[in-house]
């Protein structure tokens, strides 16, 4: 069986989930300038974010940290992973027609749920309208989840991680196709890009089933039926599921707060959006390589590479997401501003977004970190610990966003997810000693973590002396060429920092990019 390059296939994940996530930002810069912070935008965001939240529940949080691990040790092991991918790809097919109809019926109840503040206005109505329109895409893109884990289980990371550009090109022409039609009123921008999420989904699934026919494995719809081993995976995902159900309360906790606010809920999907392109490129490329190496390494008995996987991909990740956590704290405002403000997006939206990123910023490395600690507990199908620390995290997100909205406002929402990512990352790090040697934390990894942290520090001086020097020029930090500069200065005084100082050596990320290529 074809073994997983692990630094090959983050970086082969990190980079088409970067071009996603830039035209992510494309789709979020057309949104911004023609929609604004408005009554359609939230609506809007409200409604993409519904599909999108049990698609997290489903899919990535409860079905594939439980599928993952054992399909991955059936490759290894040569136990008939076919018939088992098969058997799952009915069953959550069954399961999710089933939900979606129901949500659909219950549409006013799930906007409710996650924006009590939009009840009484617009906003509610065209929530539900569109919310409708989206729902069925937790199915396609379930679907497509699963099949990416099939693919990424046996070391094919290309077209899973390519599925994603699709949902956004799809948006950015949606928008293009609109204005070339003459529509320009907000609510016929709104539906068309809600009738665009289904038709997306449509697409990444038929990508992504392609590429695992071509794989070996051909799944197809036929008539559920559960089988002892469906049984045992229902039983290692419910905890998983219980997990993902609480870390979406956080983020209905969030948007419950921001929904009282006029503007927040767009304020902090901005922000999610951006501090989301490192965690993406970093964070969730490590995760989607990390689990299935990892499950297979523990299925050979292979300690001593368990270990070596999980300090190298630790490593890789503070490399590069510490510097963008630093980078996101310093100069949110010229990054909100080059990106967002035209059109309806104004100048005061700016400052409030920028706040968020800044918030968002400090909690970044937490996130990543958390991607790289879960494996530890999913690769042995350890599903319960991740579950009661995320019920304590989810209390202390509460007590944060409700508690201080009142005094603190929209931006008690970020401060709560912020808060709750370090003290996750708290728990499962401790939760990891009873592991063994193959979730220790080596001396190479303690030496450069440290010295990371001093060429952060190095590059935020720089990009703050910039910002300084640029005020008074032509090309303030605010304009495309002054970000630019600032963002390329950042880049060679952290990389020429960290290399002079030893905490990383840039013949390590060239080796592993030719390995991905």
């Amino acid at each position: 069986m074809k073994p997983i390059r692990l630094m090959a296939g983050f970086f082969t994940v990190g980079l088409w989930t970067f071009l996603s996530r830039i035209f992510g930002f494309a789709r979020d810069i057309l949104i911004a300038a023609t929609l604004g912070t408005g009554p359609v935008a939230e609506a809007f965001l409200i409604a993409f974010s519904l599909p999108n939240l049990f698609r997290r529940f489903f899919a990535e949080g409860a079905f594939n940290m439980a599928f993952v691990p054992m399909f991955s040790k059936k490759v290894e092991g040569g136990d008939d992973p076919h018939r088992f991918a098969q058997d799952a790809f009915v069953g959550l097919g069954f399961v999710l027609t089933v939900f979606s109809v129901v949500g659909i019926i219950f549409m006013p109840l799930l906007v409710t749920a996650m924006a009590s503040g939009f009840r009484g206005d617009e906003r509610f109505d065209l929530a539900v309208l569109y919310g409708r329109i989206a729902f069925p895409y937790i199915l396609f893109i379930s679907l497509a989840a699963l099949l990416s884990g099939v693919l990424n289980a046996v070391g094919r990371f290309m077209a899973a991680a390519a599925a994603p550009v699709l949902l956004n090109v799809i948006f950015v022409v949606t928008i293009g196709i609109t204005f070339m039609g003459g529509s320009t009123e907000p609510s016929e921008i709104g539906s068309a890009l809600a009738y665009a999420v289904p038709v997306a989904g449509i697409a990444q699934l038929a990508l992504v089933w392609v590429a695992a026919k071509r794989a070996g494995y051909p799944l197809k719809f036929a008539r559920p039926r559960m089988t002892p081993e469906l049984k045992h995976l229902a039983i290692i995902a419910l905890p998983a599921a219980l997990a993902g159900g609480v870390v979406q309360i956080n983020l209905l906790v969030g948007r419950q707060v921001a929904s009282f606010f006029d503007g927040a809920v767009a304020w902090l999907s901005y922000a999610d959006r951006l501090y989301q392109l490192p965690l993406g490129v970093v964070g969730i490329a490590i995760g989607v390589v990390l689990l299935p190496h990892l499950s297979r390494r523990l299925q050979a008995g292979d300690t001593a590479g368990s270990r070596d996987a999980f300090n190298r991909a630790t490593e890789v990740s503070l490399a590069l997401t510490i510097p963008a956590s630093f980078a996101l704290i310093v100069i949110p405002v010229p990054l909100i501003s080059v990106l967002f403000e035209r059109g309806a997006f104004t100048a005061e939206d700016t400052q409030a977004t920028a706040l968020a990123v800044a918030i968002y910023g400090l909690g970044l490395p937490a996130f990543v970190l958390q991607k790289t600690l879960q494996p530890l507990f999913f690769a042995r199908e350890d599903t319960k610990r991740p579950f009661h620390y995320a019920l304590i995290a989810m209390v202390l997100n509460a007590a944060l966003a409700i508690g201080l909205a009142p005094v603190i406002g929209y931006i008690a929402a970020a401060v709560g997810t912020s808060a709750t990512g370090w003290a996750m990352v708290a728990l499962l790090w401790r939760g990891s000693r009873g592991m063994g040697e193959a979730a220790m934390v080596g001396a190479r990894l303690k030496r450069r973590t440290g010295l990371i942290i001093v060429a952060s520090v190095g590059m935020s001086a720089v990009l703050f002396g910039l910002t300084l020097a640029l005020a008074n020029s032509a090309y303030t930090a605010s304009t495309v060429l002054g970000l630019t500069i600032l963002i390329a200065s950042g880049i060679i005084s952290y990389f020429g920092i960290g290399q002079l100082i030893g905490a990383f050596k840039l013949s390590e990320f060239r080796s592993a990019m030719r390995r991905s290529a």
